[in-house]
């Protein structure tokens, strides 16, 4: 199968790439910066230069790589501000606007057969009812302020890869990632925070969070774009856990004290009311539809195991 991806050079796609050169794809990696074509050309990639903001660019790609499938892996997250929220996704929700827009445009035009995009199952879901969510529940119809734009965004991008009903629309509602290249690497900013004390559990800590390993969220791209069904596919881990779950047992293996608990209030006036909402309000996701019709398991079944913090 000839593959353009887009968004090749983030941590999913320098996972995703020389896994479906390996499987014998033929893989087309779109980048904005020509400083990345050797490394491309290294994971077995033919590169090709490209903003994705710029539609014309698009096109041209499109055109060239020819591709039976895209791979919508754009984003532009750097370290996370919970409490300029919006400030920290903005860019992200550009690329998963005008970026869908302009990929999906390019695809109809150029007869794409199957479209997989990058959506958020981390962040996202409905903060009311059970702790785990399925691919049938809504996103949060009314987020603070400060995800407001992010989930829109997301929005966005699900309505209009999935209402594309000229190709096969594949949506993977990602979880938190962590491993190589991403916020929860070892060494990272928010572990080092979890080390030195930092980042404490508001309230009872009754967030769920439902993470993966990136190199798991990896393998669960290659086989929703080999034989994944139209539809939405959470990609998360087998052990959903409350922050005053996880947080004291990565605490531990940090070989760090046991985080202080600090009321609702606080924890606005340090992270903002997003942080509240991640520390307090989450809701978790299932992944037994993407095991189920993706064959698809987790290498790294729960986050006690898999996450390495050296």
């Amino acid at each position: 199968m000839r593959v353009l991806v887009a968004g090749a050079t983030g941590a999913m796609g320098k996972q995703l790439v020389p896994r479906l050169a390996g499987a014998g794809h033929e893989v087309f990696a779109m980048t904005r910066n020509e400083s990345n074509q050797a490394r491309l050309s290294e994971q077995g990639a033919v590169p090709i230069v490209a903003d994705a903001l710029d539609r014309g660019q698009v096109e041209a790609a499109v055109r060239e790589a020819k591709p039976d499938a895209i791979v919508h892996q754009l984003t532009a997250i750097g370290h996370i501000d919970t409490r300029h929220f919006d400030r920290s996704f903005a860019a992200t929700d550009r690329l998963r606007i005008e970026g869908t827009d302009n990929l999906l445009a390019a695809g109809r035009a150029a007869g794409v057969r199957r479209f997989v995009a990058a959506s958020n199952g981390a962040f996202t879901y409905a903060r009311a009812g059970g702790p785990v969510k399925t691919e049938q529940d809504r996103l949060d119809p009314s987020p603070i302020r400060q995800m407001a734009p992010m989930i829109a965004a997301i929005g966005h991008l699900e309505k209009a890869v999935l209402g594309a009903d000229w190709t096969e629309g594949i949506v993977l509602r990602y979880g938190a990632f962590y491993g190589p290249g991403t916020s929860m690497e070892p060494g990272s900013q928010q572990l080092e925070a979890i080390r030195k004390g930092k980042f404490p559990i508001v309230g009872e800590g009754g967030g769920v969070w439902s993470f993966i390993h990136i190199a798991d969220a990896a393998e669960a791209t290659v086989a929703a774009i080999e034989k994944g069904a139209r539809g939405v596919y959470n990609i998360v881990d087998d052990d959903p856990a409350t922050v005053a779950e996880w947080l004291p047992e990565l605490a531990r293996k940090l070989g760090a004290k046991k985080p202080m608990r600090v009321p609702r209030f606080v924890g606005r006036l340090a992270a903002g009311e997003a942080g509240v909402v991640l520390m307090t309000e989450l809701r978790g996701a299932s992944n037994a539809k993407a095991k189920r019709e993706l064959g698809w398991r987790p290498a790294h079944p729960s986050w006690r195991q898999g996450l390495q913090v050296s």
